[in-house]
Parts: structure tokens; C-alpha cells; sequence
């Protein structure tokens, strides 16, 4: 009988991928891959390791699951992932019900560390991180949409981010690698692919000596069977006026751009090391509303870095209320060992941070209201994602919600509809950060 073997992947959709990646790899070996992985032989923890949240949900998930061993109801545990590659020694020392921890440039190994932890061995590995395959088969682990890594690692080196230390320097796929992949998405059946990596308007830099992110969208909407093409962490001073004229006027390319800006004072911008300003930002967000009509923007912010003054805070929550951003997410700074802000004089205390951001969380709140109080009569392009038991209706995403980190829109149809179904839905009322209409025949 082969040994069961369930993932569960942690953190951000690049993450996922690679977690894709290593069940195709453990299928082809031979393993039984179980959906529940507390039903499976081996549980693997793919994690994340970026922030003190993400650190803290990866800890607590190894922990139940070690429980689980512990009551004989799964033979063994094993890590993987940003927080493997981070802190391996800690996870050995700490966790030492933990049977095996693998840094990322051992993903390839996880068959074989399977055999010998199932043979009552104890095993570490580690690898070359640069050795971590992007291009790699995978079976896809999502319904409706597929992510797609361009690249992996990064160059900008953000005073307060880690990922360049865990996930190493920028390393980008070829174009034809990319576009191979996403007509192999195409043919199986995924009409809306998502591009994902640390910073995806840099892309090819490193290969061809200037970003390629534009020259790859081409390519990619000329291909057969795709209907949304999505694209997520856009840094905002390397949205050219090309891509933005991409967005207008290629129609698979969604109207929806992700721009992480983290902050909005040009003093903790510089701080950040970010290599914009504020009236760079202001400029770019008026030129994309002006050229894209009914663009969604959304980005991220960080509330509470080291120095940032109530003033510069009143800043920032002044801009939030100006820009108007259709999406927003806000995080409480989180120091991060071994990053340079960790140095910094200056550190708020964890009440303090938390205290800004929900005051910035609640700000977008009142903003989503008003934005979504507009689209009531409006008639969207819905893909169907699912059943609600609860609510008794179908739910699903236009064009205008990305996957898994916004709203869903809620719906009644006569009709019995499949996951994967366009359909238009008209929109009647709103709940939260949600929509709720019928289905418009």
C-alpha cells in the first residue's frame, strides 16, 4: 500500500506553487497524495515565514499536527518552506517531535526525506535556495483560476522584508518557459491565470537586461482558451506608460492592478527604501483612473515603522481617505531579525502599531462601503466558484476581485449552475466587503 501523504501550504500564492510542485513530484514517486492531511501517514507544512503573523500561524499549525502524531493518528511531520529555510535550527531545537525540516533548496528531496522518516529516521536537509525550481511540473491545486511564478527571489531589498535573505536574489523564468506553461494551463481547462512573484514589473531583468513583464503579457494574451489574465505585486515605479496602455487596451489583461506601496511620507518611504515618493504615487494613480477607466487598484500598507511620527501617520491616513484605493490591506510593522529596519531607533510598541493600522483598516472600511454602494444595479461578468450552504446561494468573483484576498460576490440563480460557468449577475445589495445579486438571464 503507498504511504499517504498530505500538504498543507501556508502564506502567499508563490508558496502554493511551489507546494504544487512537490505533489507532483511526490505522485510521480509513487505516494498516495491525500486532500486532508490529517488523514494522510505524513503531513507536510508548507510555510511561510515573512512576518511575525505568518510565523506564528506556521508554529501553530506544526504544533497540531504534531498533536496529531503524538495521538498515533499520523506517523510523521514534516517543514518545508520560508519558514524551514529560515530558522531550520530553531524548528530542531524547539520542535523536536518535528521528523524532518527541509530548506528550500531541498524541495527536490522530499520523496526520498519521506522514505527515511517513515523508516524512523531523523532527517534535515538543506540546498542551494537557488537551486529552487520555478519551472517545474506541478499538479494545480485551484479550481477556477491558476497562479503562474515568473520569477523567484528579489533585488529591491526593502528595509523591513526578509524575503531576499530566505528566497535569494531576483532569478526570472524565459519568456518561453512562461508561455509554454500557461498554453498547458489554457489546454486543461483554466481561463483566468494569475502572474505572481516578488515583484512581477520586474520580470526578466536579470535575463535580458531590462524588465520583459510587457513583452510577456503579449505573448500571453495571443493564447487560445484564456479569458482573465491577472497580474499581482506590481511595484509602482516600474508601471510604465506601456503596460498601463497593455491594460487599456488588451482585453484578456483585467482592469486590476496590485501595487504594493506600503507608505505615502517621503521620509519613511526612504526609510523603507522604496523608490518612491509621494507625488510619484499621486501622479501614478491619477494617470492610471485617467487611462484606464474603472481600473480596481489595490495595494498594501504598513502602519507603525520604526520612526514614523503621529503626524506622518495622520499623513498616511489622509492619503488613504484621498486615493481611494478600491482594495486595501494594512499590517502592523513587524520587526523582522536580520532586516535593517530591525536596527532602527525608533521602534513603536506592538499596541501602538496595531492600534494604527486598525485605525487605517477601519478607514478602508468606510471607502469599500461607498465604492460597493455604487455598484449596486450594475451588471458584472461572475465566474462560479461554489456553493454556500449556509446562504443558500451560488458565490464567485468578477473580474474586479482577485482570488482568495478579496470580496466575493453572492448569488441566486433558477438555474443550476457548474464551478467554472461564466455567468451575469446582477448586483442588488451589499454585505461587508461582499456583493449579493441574482443571476440575470
Amino acid at each position: 500500500m503507498p504511504v499517504r501523504v498530505g500538504m498543507v501550504s501556508l502564506g502567499c500564492p508563490k508558496n502554493q506553487v511551489d507546494a504544487e510542485h512537490m505533489i507532483y513530484n511526490l505522485r510521480e514517486e509513487g505516494y498516495e497524495i491525500i486532500p486532508d492531511a490529517a488523514l494522510a501517514d505524513v503531513a507536510v507544512i508548507n510555510t511561510c515565514g515573512f512576518i511575525e503573523s505568518a510565523k506564528q500561524e506556521a508554529i501553530d499549525t506544526i504544533l497540531e499536527f504534531c498533536t496529531l502524531k503524538s495521538e498515533g493518528r499520523i506517523k510523521a511531520v514534516i517543514v518545508t518552506g520560508c519558514l524551514a529555510e529560515r530558522y531550520k535550527t530553531e524548528i530542531r531545537s524547539d520542535l523536536p517531535e518535528v521528523d524532518a525540516v527541509l530548506g528550500l533548496g531541498a524541495n527536490e528531496l522530499l520523496g526520498e526525506v519521506i522514505k527515511k522518516v517513515i523508516s524512523g529516521e531523523n532527517v534535515d536537509m538543506s540546498g542551494d535556495k537557488y537551486s529552487l525550481l520555478i519551472d517545474a511540473r506541478r499538479i494545480v491545486s485551484t479550481e477556477t483560476f491558476a497562479y503562474l511564478k515568473i520569477a523567484e527571489g528579489c533585488d529591491n531589498h526593502c528595509t523591513y522584508c526578509a524575503i531576499p535573505s530566505i528566497r535569494g536574489k531576483l532569478r526570472s523564468r524565459k519568456i518561453e518557459s512562461v508561455v509554454a506553461e500557461a498554453e498547458w494551463l489554457a489546454k486543461i481547462g483554466y481561463k483566468e491565470i494569475i502572474l505572481v512573484a516578488q515583484d512581477t514589473t520586474v520580470y526578466g531583468l536579470d535575463l535580458y537586461g531590462e524588465p520583459k513583464i510587457c513583452e510577456l503579457l503579449k505573448r500571453l494574451c495571443r493564447i487560445d482558451g484564456l479569458k482573465w489574465i491577472r497580474t499581482l505585486y506590481s511595484y509602482p515605479e516600474r508601471i510604465t506608460d506601456e503596460l498601463i496602455d497593455l491594460i487599456a487596451t488588451q482585453e484578456k489583461l483585467v482592469k486590476y492592478l496590485d501595487i504594493p506601496i506600503q507608505h505615502c511620507n517621503d521620509r519613511i518611504l526612504k526609510r523603507m527604501n522604496r523608490k518612491s515618493t509621494k507625488a510619484e504615487l499621486i501622479g501614478l494613480i491619477k494617470k492610471l483612473r485617467e487611462r484606464v477607466p474603472n481600473i480596481v487598484l489595490r495595494t498594501t500598507l504598513i502602519a507603525g515603522f520604526p520612526g514614523e511620527t503621529e503626524e506622518e501617520f495622520e499623513e498616511l491616513c489622509e492619503f488613504v481617505n484621498e486615493a481611494r484605493f478600491d482594495r486595501l490591506g494594512c499590517f502592523a510593522y513587524s520587526c523582522e531579525e536580520g532586516t535593517p529596519a530591525a536596527l532602527l531607533p525608533e521602534q513603536l510598541d506592538e499596541e501602538e502599531k496595531r492600534r494604527r493600522a486598525d485605525i487605517i483598516t477601519e478607514t478602508q472600511m468606510l471607502i469599500s462601503d461607498r465604492l460597493n454602494q455604487k455598484r449596486l444595479g450594475e451588471n458584472v461578468e461572475v465566474v462560479v466558484e461554489g456553493w454556500d450552504r449556509y446562504a443558500e446561494c451560488y458565490f464567485g468573483r468578477s473580474a474586479a476581485e482577485a482570488p482568495e484576498i478579496d470580496g466575493k460576490i453572492f448569488f441566486t440563480s433558477a438555474a443550476p449552475r457548474a464551478v467554472g460557468e461564466y455567468v451575469n449577475v446582477h448586483i442588488d445589495d451589499i454585505m461587508d466587503y461582499d456583493l449579493l445579486g441574482r443571476v440575470s438571464e
